[in-house]
This record gives C-alpha cells, sequence and structure tokens, in this order.
C-alpha cells in the first residue's frame, strides 16, 4: 500500500430529482405540518441550518440534496420568467 498519494474522490450529484420537484416536494411537507413554507425555507437558504425545515416525508434531506445557490437561481429564474419578463413598462 502506498500511501504518499492522496486518494482523490469524484462525489456524483443525486440528480433523481430536480431542484424544482425538491421544493414543491419540500413546500408541500412544511404545508402540511402547519409551517409558513415560504420563512421556513427562506431562513434555511439564509442560514443553511436544515432545522429550518421540517423532517416529515424527508423534506429535511431533501432539501439538502440541493445545494443552497441552486435554490435560490431556481426561485429567481421563475421569478423572472413569470413576473418580469410579461411587465408592461
Amino acid at each position: 500500500m502506498n500511501n504518499q498519494r492522496t486518494q482523490d474522490v469524484d462525489l456524483v450529484k443525486d440528480t433523481t430529482l430536480e431542484v424544482p420537484e425538491i421544493i414543491a416536494e419540500v413546500y408541500e411537507a412544511l404545508s402540511e405540518k402547519g409551517y409558513n413554507p415560504v420563512s421556513q425555507i427562506v431562513g434555511y437558504i439564509m442560514s443553511g441550518d436544515p432545522t429550518y425545515i421540517t423532517s416529515y416525508k424527508g423534506a429535511r434531506s431533501l432539501i439538502m440534496k440541493a445545494e443552497r445557490d441552486e435554490i435560490i437561481e431556481v426561485l429567481m429564474e421563475n421569478y423572472i420568467d413569470t413576473k418580469l419578463k410579461n411587465r408592461q413598462v
């Protein structure tokens, strides 16, 4: 065994669910538990603390499969597509 080299591990991203699907499932779980989903998701995005997300229906594990910047990107793209692109100036 040669321990002079550092082992390089290629991480494989879980692509079984896309970020919009993750957001939808987490939103549903938070709603079903009586939380304000928007506030809870914002709390998670801002802090990185997964305890803002309920573990009900695996929502906490699910949201941690997406990077927070990816979540923000999807939310911003959706907002721009639905609110700003068709806006009359």
